[in-house]
């Protein structure tokens, strides 16, 4: 136990994590020069596409320490976006210490100092490094600065490297094993395994990723999960080195896999503590802080005959993401499908991504929505998070909607365009201070709704890419919310309703209909579009019918016979009105949910 050494790597989006950990891998020999490929712990093609990590990811490190002796270090690298910000909570948990990632150029970001908390939280030893020491705009001194003052680390204990040069790796390996303490956990003690991700083998069955705090586990245990009461016989035990390699056994201190014949995905949750059955733990560990989705969405399969399919998918996938939270919901535009809590509005567009590649889906999304409270005229209190279930407003005592406390850093020639995008926002400005010379921290109280579409986007394009953003949930507040539904030709479309401010309402509604008046197919017949609050109709835009040249032969003569055909052809599409049926393309459904200034 004492050459274990487990750590996480944890910073702001795009600091260099992944590559950090690419050029440990490869100081540490474990893939040669052939098989290497840059980012070789996301083994998502999503992951490579972006070049994001959306799943954290364990591997363990044989390295000779410059002492002589053989260390194993085990690292799990993490997601830097906030809406991962579950996946990193989980990798802390098993480790005793963490690498504080800073770029040198952009120096530290609101996501650095929400890590930093996390870490502290955990009680972790924090080893800040600084990255990409090699660029132009580096500037080390600045930085020193800035983990000082912003993170109250020692900023002469920073390790300096250059991830994509390879630079100073030596001495971020050094750093892990002369700082981050050995774990501790009696070996002899009855098992107690930390659950801390899991994912599905076609071949084998699900396959856990363990943390063993106490205890020793090998092949032919009886594994008892404490939450499910269920018993699995463990047919094999192993490391992760990058593939899986299969081991004697996973002793105190240890993290590496179990293989133990679980075949429903449903067995296992994330945060489970594992123990034996023939020598119990007396207590659990404690596992994660229950995670609160913040954006609401329904998903609905193409055609219905999918349902169950999509239902085994979200299965999969939720053993895979424990962050989504999904139940049976059902429209009369679309059918039976499932209501679902996402961390984000990222998290929710992964998710849509995966269940099409990995699960073969067809699938359609609703407008994202928050969760919202109503104070009922007979004293009642309901929350809802779909629009469907927006209640008579005639009942309606007092709406509430939640808000955040959203806090921004970035260069101070910036503080205009972000207060004015925040006041844009409905928000309300109740901080400021300068953490270092040029650098400005605003903290703004701001409906979430307002946050859910495009903000962090708007942000990024008024910072010039700089200004770096994290929130945490505060409370909720009254405000004048109106539902507001989408008609087609008059009759009503749910998966389109939205809840909204009333000040929105109309450039909302106006959004919409000039949306799907370019994403619909022209009908022979004219086509409506219409929003409305309640009886009231607030905004229309209208799809113009295609028209067949019916007067084409009719050439000369008399007037009256050209229209006496046009006559003939009016009546035709009256009656095709009544008649025709309107199909919403998914495409219509997706250009909806697009900003309204794009």
């Amino acid at each position: 136990m004492l050459n274990l050494r487990n750590f996480s790597i944890v910073a702001h989006i795009d600091h260099g994590k992944s590559t950090l950990a690419d050029r440990l891998i490869q100081e540490a020999g474990l893939v040669d020069e052939r098989q290497f490929h840059d980012q070789i712990l996301d083994s998502m093609d999503l992951e490579r596409e972006r070049g994001i990590t959306i799943k954290s990811s364990a591997v363990s490190l044989p390295f000779t320490g410059p002492d002589g002796q053989g260390y194993r270090l085990n690292l799990i690298d993490t997601p830097g976006h906030v809406d991962f910000s579950y996946e990193v909570s989980r990798a802390l948990a098993s480790c005793e210490g963490v690498l504080l990632l800073v770029d040198a150029a952009q120096g530290v970001e609101a996501q650095t100092m929400a890590n930093l908390y996390a870490a502290m939280e955990h009680g972790l030893v924090i080893i800040p490094v600084i990255n990409k020491i090699d660029l132009p705009a580096a500037n080390v001194d600045l930085v020193r600065e800035q983990i000082e003052n912003d993170l109250g680390l020692d900023p002469d204990e920073a390790v300096l490297c250059s991830a994509k040069q390879g630079l100073g790796i030596g001495d971020v390996l050094g750093a892990v094993i002369g700082r981050v303490p050995p774990p501790s956990g009696d070996p002899a003690a009855p098992l107690r395994a930390l659950i801390f991700d899991a994912f599905y083998d076609p071949f084998r069955g699900t396959v856990v990723a363990v943390r063993v705090f106490d205890g020793a586990l090998r092949a032919g245990d009886q594994l008892f999960l404490m939450s499910s009461s269920a018993t699995h016989k463990v047919e094999e035990v192993g490391l992760f080195r990058i593939g899986r390699e299969p081991a004697g056994e996973l002793s105190a201190g240890m993290v590496g896999y179990v293989i133990a014949g679980i075949k429903t995905l449903s067995d296992v949750s994330i945060g489970d503590t594992a123990t034996l059955a023939d020598n119990q733990a007396a207590a659990p560990l404690s596992g994660f802080k229950k995670v609160k989705p913040v954006v609401f969405s329904s998903i609905y399969p193409v055609s219905s005959d999918d349902y169950e399919s999509l239902s085994e998918a979200l299965e999969k996938y939720k053993l895979n993401d424990a962050a989504l939270v999904y139940q049976r919901d059902s429209s009369a535009a679309l059918g039976l499908g499932f209501r679902c809590g996402f961390l984000g509005l990222l998290h929710l567009d992964i998710v849509q991504e995966r269940l099409e590649r990995e699960f073969d889906q067809s699938i359609i999304m609703t407008s994202p929505s928050v969760r919202y409270r109503f104070r009922l005229k007979d004293g009642q209190e309901i929350e809802i998070d779909n629009p469907q279930d927006y209640p008579d407003p005639a009942f309606i005592e007092e709406a509430l909607e939640p808000y955040i406390k959203a806090s921004i850093i970035s260069p101070d020639r910036y503080i205009g365009a972000i207060m004015k995008l925040g006041l844009d926002r409905r928000g309300t400005s109740s901080n400021m201070h300068y953490p270092s010379p040029g650098r400005v921290e605003i903290t703004f109280e701001i409906p979430l709704s307002e946050i859910v579409y495009d903000f962090y986007d708007k942000l990024k394009s008024v910072t010039q890419g700089y200004g770096s953003f994290d929130y945490e949930l505060l409370d909720y507040r009254p405000n004048r919310l109106v539902k507001v539904d989408i008609l087609l030709n008059g009759e009503k479309v749910d998966a389109l309703s939205v809840i909204v401010h009333k000040d929105r309402a109309r450039p909302r509604a106006l959004a919409m209909c000039d949306r799907l008046r370019d994403e619909l197919p022209r009908q022979q017949f004219k086509i409506a579009i219409q929003g409305a609050i309640g009886g009231e109709i607030i905004a229309r835009s209208t799809i113009s019918a295609f028209r067949k040249d019916v007067t084409a032969k009719c050439y000369g003569g008399d007037i009256t016979r050209k229209r006496k055909l046009l006559e003939k052809q009016k009546k035709g599409k009256k009656r095709m009105k009544m008649v025709g049926k309107i199909e919403v393309p998914q495409s219509a459904f997706i250009a909806v949910l697009k900003s309204d200034e794009d």
